[in-house]
């Protein structure tokens, strides 16, 4: 349902090379890991999927966009995206940018347009996604490109992927808390800061034990000279802060009022990915 929604989700857009970059960044594949965070979240509490799937799509943008800045020549220089080349390479470099531009544009528009969103639930989305992309995102990417051939410590490091990875994460499940759960919406952000930095820590695991072609995307870190938290904690501290994470994660969702099964299968399915 999330991909065939993909797909025609720029239907009515004007036709442009800058549609097609768009389609061609969207439809590249990829994990769909916020849209389905936010999914299961819904599914938690017994929420249809289907009536918001706007808002899935809104987050798969945003996140879509990030990438699609963070691989220019003028932050990480990434030519492998996804296992296929970049925006910026495939296209232009100028059109890269647009395509971002456009992407988080649209995302916010798709919030707007919901028809199965309340007047409120679209003012709190969207202060969730301006909040979690900008001031978390956006800032996170900004230190990240400030530490490169810089010594930083952990927290430091922590900092850095706090709100470059987790904080998009935090507002997939924090959306869907809107709809499903406002109660909860605290407590999905703690959930969501945990799942994260994991995610970051898998990633920086996976970037010194997989090949380029099982990660489908280009090793960065090295080539940056970017601290991560293998470098950092070595490959048996990173594991055993990645599984420190994996039970704060267990123990909040415990607290939840709801059987969170359709979550925790996800989450399960995350700690023994491969790319």
């Amino acid at each position: 349902m999330f991909e065939t929604a993909l797909h025609q989700a720029l239907a009515d857009y004007p036709e442009s090379p800058l549609k097609e970059a768009m389609q061609y960044a969207l439809n590249a594949g990829g994990k769909r890991l916020r849209p389905q965070l936010f999914f299961s979240v819904l599914n938690a509490y017994g929420v249809p999927e289907a009536p918001y799937v706007d808002v899935a799509l809104a987050l798969e943008m945003i996140h879509t966009y990030s990438l699609v800045h963070d691989d220019l020549p003028a932050m990480d220089d990434d030519t492998l995206r996804r296992g296929q080349p970049t925006v910026h390479i495939q296209y232009s470099e100028w059109l890269a940018i647009l395509v971002g531009d456009a992407l988080q544009s649209e995302a916010f528009l798709k919030v707007a347009a919901s028809p199965a969103l309340s007047d409120r639930q679209k003012a709190q989305c969207t202060h969730i996604l301006a909040l979690k992309a900008g001031r978390g995102m956006v800032h996170g990417q900004t230190l990240d490109m400030l530490s490169e051939n810089r010594a930083i410590d952990l927290a430091q490091l922590q900092a850095i992927h706090d709100h470059k990875t987790a904080h998009l994460i935090q507002a997939s499940l924090m959306c869907a808390a809107v709809i499903a759960a406002p109660e909860d919406i605290e407590r999905w952000e703690t959930i969501g800061g945990h799942v994260g930095l994991l995610f970051q820590i898998q990633d920086d695991i996976l970037e010194v034990t997989q090949a380029e072609a099982t990660l489908g995307k280009s090793k960065t870190d090295e080539r940056k000279h970017k601290q991560t938290y293998v470098s950092m904690l070595g490959l048996e501290g990173a594991t055993a802060a990645l599984r420190r994470h994996e039970a704060r994660v267990f123990q909040e969702v415990e607290h939840l009022s709801v059987d969170a099964e359709a979550f925790i299968a996800l989450f399960q399915t995350m700690l023994k990915r491969t790319h």
